[in-house]
């Protein structure tokens, strides 16, 4: 499936809008018997909580939100109480040039009642080009099994650019790990793993304050040239200890976090959780 944009040159009445095109019959089902379904914009970092709303084509807002009857004729992306269109944050989060978009090839999974968009494919309008965007799976895990193409490629800028600082890091969080050993120090509590935040913030991981009800920290990721990306980091001594806050922290928020740990042991990992094991960062930060 995917998004037409039209009314290019038409600013003054509401910029650029994004009708749906090929809709599969599954997403078509749900958005009619919804009328307008919340969007969640899938970044090169994962989800991320928006404003946008899928609008059946019998539907709209009317001026108090409230979604009524209407007769657009098109399923489209809304913006809802967003200051841009789709396609604007999907530039600005992909980095991609200034250019009027003539479509964006999407895929569209629907997670506890929101649409996650994901881009995979765009052309610009008067170009032939088809450019890929590529999936990213699990984009901000970094352990033992896996480390996302996304880490790989901020280390490797890393390397180039600040190489000291990345040999740094890796002394600093291997030391931090030797205190989490069992046999060494059992009774070391997990709070202590944010002796790692220098570190990582050298590594474009920016750790907030230790809330501890909730979520512990609600933290920033900055890699490459992508804008600042926030999410709630769990802090857990092993990963097999997170129950996920009842899947997600409020009733407005998105099922999305970042588990911070010494050793990775969690098994099934959720699709929207990702796992940053300090053992394996220390391991493999001057490999890769």
């Amino acid at each position: 499936m995917h998004l037409q944009q039209t009314k290019r040159e038409s600013l003054e009445t509401g910029g650029p809008q994004y009708y749906f095109h090929d809709v599969s019959e599954s997403i078509k089902t749900y958005l009619r018997k919804k009328g307008a379904v919340r969007v969640a914009l899938v970044t090169p970092y994962g989800a991320t909580k928006s404003d946008y709303f899928a609008v059946s084509k019998d539907r709209k807002f009317d001026s108090k939100r409230n979604i009524v009857k209407g007769n657009v004729g098109h399923d489209r992306i809304q913006q809802g109480y967003a200051s841009e269109s789709i396609g604007e944050s999907i530039r600005k989060w992909y980095n991609l040039s200034k250019s009027d978009f003539e479509r964006i090839d999407i895929e569209i999974e629907v997670i506890e009642d929101i649409f996650y968009l994901t881009p995979i494919k765009y052309k610009f309008a008067g170009t032939r080009r088809e450019i890929i965007i590529p999936k990213r799976e699990w984009p901000l895990t970094f352990a033992e099994h896996y480390i996302s193409k996304l880490w790989r490629e901020q280390i490797r800028n890393l390397r180039r650019t600040h190489y000291e600082t990345l040999q740094w890091s890796a002394d600093e969080i291997s030391r931090i790990i030797e205190d989490h050993r069992r046999e060494k120090k059992p009774h070391v509590q997990e709070v202590d793993l944010l002796r790692a935040s220098g570190p990582l913030k050298h590594l474009g991981v920016s750790i907030g304050a230790y809330v501890g009800r909730g979520y512990d920290c609600f933290s920033e990721f900055t890699f490459l040239n992508f804008p600042r990306y926030s999410v709630p980091i769990e802090v857990k001594r092993y990963s097999s200890n997170f129950r996920y806050q009842l899947k997600k922290y409020g009733k407005e928020e998105l099922s999305r976090a970042v588990i911070l740990c010494a050793h990775h042991n969690l098994e099934n990992v959720p699709k929207n959780i990702d796992v940053i094991e300090l053992k394996s960062v220390s391991e493999n930060l001057l490999k890769i």
